[in-house]
């Protein structure tokens, strides 16, 4: 007879088994065996995923629960959104089983289907009231359908097969809420930075995919962090790697036909990537989507250190039935923003031009963002939960977002500090990494550790810059540096003031910027642009149809004015639009002293 999990012994106090209930279905099916169990035992689920800012209510994807003990049912009643409470025999272990309806193909929740599986445990594992700062086990069982698929996660195996499956064991939930699991038939390979093991994994990738490139770069990139961290002169290779704070890491990567994203954990990395963006066998080039993916890896491999165990100290215990608050985003991910590019052209997987280029990007990003003007940075960390992860279409005109704002704060606090000659940022995260043992900061240890460094407060500088809407110094500093800042034409949109998209029907606006010729115009979100009028001798009147953006620059010329039809509700409207004179981005050039010269401490 088949071994069930409800036959199953459990290994720890806390004992989940996750089997595949319905591939086709989209549901796993979980038992969680609790060896002693409180008289009245509550349960949850958690609302949200750290590194994810958003409550996502997870428990709606719960179904079928029931509790058994002895194989005899016991009450179970719920008794909010996301708790429940068991009232069963404490000398008794306790068993309940349920189901999770698993199809967000995300990097947040949890995935099932005839090709692939993957689970965070906030989307599949409840929170045992009382015995959360226990073991945890969990134990993952393969489906006749799942034949050569295999396992990857960065969680400890206790008693696994060639395969992975098996069980595994957390030290506590916050641990296995941390550990990702990734299940399907993917490529996998292997490499040590600094004598660190490393295991990346990509499912869905298209059979020209240049696994042993990735390999490669990705390995570089960690060498190059790890360096960043722990590295000091004179020192040994085995005296560097007891430094690194963890024995392993797993990156684990779904290739997709569209998307982009990844979630930082404390030893592994869920990403996903539009396949189009991977390495291809025999192309040397490095496509700018490729750089992209290089960048969102060192990224998220950065958080391993900034976020992951240097932290808010409000995160120094996560609250999962609840929004988690801080002030500080703009430092963990603005600042692991500056440094994800950064760190690609220090080990150079990038060139200085490239380098430039994507700074241009985030500058360009900022200054063409209203809300620059009315949020601060710090405002905007504390206001993730409800704006950055809930846009609309006036989001531009009313926050800004922390990864490019705080990545600015980053450059510019960089780049004032090697000026002055006392220290660099790298020098500072090195010795906040120090100061707070790995541990929960806050801004004033930043502004301690800066103090120390260079003899003198940076309040003012942090005030101006992150708790008030001050422009940024970037000009300045820049060209201090050694960059020629440059002014380039703007294009169409940003000349207008709207953010839009081509479609079917015309062009679908999608965004009017505060203060933009576009407002001025009357234009407005969800308009379908579908024509415009042009004036002039000889084409007074004359109208003519387009179907994306380009069409207007192609027949705008050298007009400044013109009438824009539009279709709003079933209206079609004439709204005159007149350019402004002239319009411009910031561009970057490097100079001698270019981003390569940064590292220098």
């Amino acid at each position: 007879m088949k071994k069930t999990s409800s036959t199953r012994p459990a290994l720890a106090p806390v004992h989940f088994c996750v089997e595949a209930l319905s591939h086709s279905a989209h549901l796993w099916q979980v038992t969680l065996t609790i060896a002693q169990p409180a008289a009245v035992q509550a349960l949850t689920l958690p609302v949200w995923i750290p590194g994810s800012y958003l409550v996502r209510e997870f428990s709606k994807h719960v179904q079928g629960l029931r509790a058994t003990q002895g194989g005899r049912s016991v009450a179970l009643a719920q008794t909010g959104k996301a708790s429940w409470q068991v009232h069963c025999d404490s000398a008794q272990a306790l068993q309940v089983q349920y189901q999770v309806y698993a199809f967000d193909n995300s990097v947040r929740t949890a995935w099932l289907d005839d090709v692939r599986g993957f689970f965070n445990a906030t989307s599949l594992c409840l929170r045992v009231a009382g015995q959360t700062d226990g073991p945890q086990a969990i134990e993952v069982f393969a489906s006749e359908a799942m034949g050569g698929w295999q396992v990857a996660t960065g969680l400890a195996p206790v008693r696994t097969d060639a395969r992975g499956f098996g069980t595994y064991q957390a030290a506590d939930y916050d641990e296995l809420a941390d550990c990702p699991f990734e299940l399907g038939a993917f490529w996998s390979g292997e490499f040590e930075a600094c004598g660190v093991a490393h295991r990346l994994v990509v499912a869905g990738a298209l059979p020209s995919f240049d696994g042993e490139r990735l390999l490669a770069d990705t390995r570089k990139i960690c060498e190059t962090q790890i360096r960043f961290w722990h590295g000091a002169p004179g020192q040994s290779a085995k005296a560097l790697t007891r430094q690194v704070p963890f024995s392993h890491y797993v990156f684990m990567l779904n290739a997709v036909p569209e998307g982009y994203g990844g979630l930082e954990h404390r030893n592994s990395t869920a990403l996903i990537a539009a396949r189009r963006d991977l390495p291809r066998v025999g192309e040397a080039k490095t496509s700018e989507g490729y750089t992209t993916l290089l960048g969102l890896i060192s990224h998220e491999y950065f958080h391993t250190w900034n976020v992951k165990r240097l932290r808010p100290a409000e995160f120094a215990r996560y609250d999962y039935s609840q929004e988690n608050y801080t002030d500080l985003l703009w430092f963990f991910e603005g600042f692991t923003s500056y440094y994800d590019d950064l760190l690609l052209r220090r080990s150079g997987l990038i060139d200085d031009a490239t380098y430039c280029k994507l700074l241009s990007k985030t500058i360009n990003q900022v200054l063409q963002t209203p809300g620059a003007g009315v949020q601060s940075v710090a405002q905007a960390s504390r206001d993730a939960w409800i704006k950055y992860y809930r846009p609309d279409e006036n989001t531009p005109n009313s926050t800004v977002s922390y990864y490019t704002k705080g990545a600015l704060v980053a450059l510019c606090l960089d780049l004032r500090l090697r000026a002055q000659g006392q220290s660099t940022l790298d020098a500072v995260m090195r010795g906040l990494w120090q100061r707070c043992a790995a541990g929960p900061m806050g801004e004033d240890d930043l502004l301690a550790v800066l103090d120390a460094q260079t003899g003198r407060s940076w309040a003012p500088e942090i005030k101006a810059w992150v708790h008030s809407t001050r422009a940024l110094p970037l000009r300045e500093l820049l060209s201090a540096q050694g960059l020629e800042v440059q002014d380039e034409p703007a294009t169409l949109a940003e000349r207008l003031g709207l953010r839009a998209t081509d479609g079917p029907a015309g062009v679908q606006i999608k965004t009017v910027l505060s203060g933009s010729p576009a407002l001025a115009a009357g234009l407005m979100a969800r308009d379908e642009w579908l024509g415009l009028e042009l004036p002039g001798p000889g084409r007074a009147g004359s109208a003519w149809r387009i179907g994306k953006l380009d069409d207007v620059s192609v027949l705008l010329g050298a007009h400044k004015r013109f009438v824009a039809l539009v279709a709003r509700e079933q209206r079609l409207l004439r709204l005159p639009v007149k350019l402004p004179a002239s319009a411009s981005t910031l561009r970057l050039v490097c100079g001698e002293r270019g981003p390569a010269q940064w590292p220098a401490a």
